[in-house]
């Protein structure tokens, strides 16, 4: 696993130890990012199941101003502070909170920040997408041009629309689907 493009290209991350996290492969990964980059001048993300921090830091890396990660597992925050100070990350660029992604959502929304980029790669047993966008519609996180990305089974189907999100696109590589949201145009009207 490593850094694929951008500032800190072909510095190698570390992956959370233990079998909990199932880290984005590098090919799925430069994929993802060639679907809504692949570089960005600033902006805002936010890694809502961090993990390794793989996601959050190849945005940092390809342009993205500032990030915020977030994960519940102990180990996880571990492994997303050591790449971040492997990769030589700016302390003012990111921000690293041990919580679940109920709770964050709540605080983040509290502080009235919006998204250029906001990665959901929840543990595939436990799928609660809908909630999640539903969440991030109900307070505008996502910014009018932005992207929420989800990774999820290629045998789980999200639906075309939740609130005022709609699918924008979706690629399937192997066992992984990619599924891009953005938020609807005012001509789309209900679907």
């Amino acid at each position: 696993m490593r850094v694929i493009s951008g500032t800190k290209k072909g510095l190698r991350l570390k992956a959370v130890p233990g079998s909990g996290t199932r880290p984005t492969t590098d090919k799925v990964k430069e994929a993802l990012f060639n679907m809504i980059g692949p570089y960005f001048d600033g902006g805002n993300a936010l890694d809502l199941f961090a993990g390794s921090g793989g996601l959050g830091i190849e945005a940092l890396s390809r342009g993205i101003e500032h990030v915020i990660f977030v994960d519940r597992d102990q180990k996880a925050i571990q492994t997303i502070n050591q790449n971040l100070e492997f990769c030589k990350v700016d302390t003012s660029s990111f921000e690293v909170y041990r919580n679940d992604s109920d709770r964050a959502l709540k605080a983040i929304a509290r502080r009235d920040i919006t998204f250029d980029l906001i990665f959901l790669d929840p543990p595939y047993k436990k799928l609660k997408y809908v909630q999640i966008l539903t969440e991030i519609s109900k307070h505008k996180m996502i910014d009018e041009n932005g992207y929420v990305i989800c990774e999820h089974s290629s045998e789980d189907k999200l639906p075309h629309r939740v609130e005022n999100l709609v699918t924008t696109r979706s690629e399937t590589y192997g066992t992984i689907t990619i599924t891009l949201y953005r938020v609807a145009d005012e001509e789309q009207g209900e679907s």
